[in-house]
């Protein structure tokens, strides 16, 4: 079963939703689910059934080891 980009994400069957233990746990954080055939799903968690972004494995594997590696660190609070 193959998802495309804006699904709702609270139509997206029998799948885990996580968010990081770094959460500020006031729901200001973004959840993963790991989709049948590979590919990740990525939700606002403000918005459980707004629209998901879907990513391949490669894409999320190059995104987490840019986070891992810095490359994102100077676009923390640069929020409008």
């Amino acid at each position: 079963m193959r998802f495309e980009n804006g699904v709702a994400a609270d139509t997206i069957p029998a799948v885990r939703w996580v968010k990081s233990s770094a959460s500020s746990g006031i729901g200001n954080c973004v959840e993963v689910a790991a989709l049948p055939g590979g590919d990740f799903a990525v939700r606002n968690s403000r918005f459980p059934a707004g629209p998901a972004l879907v990513f391949t494995q490669a894409e999320m594997t190059a995104f987490a080891a840019g986070a891992g590696a810095g490359e994102f660190d100077d676009l923390h609070g640069r929020g409008a």
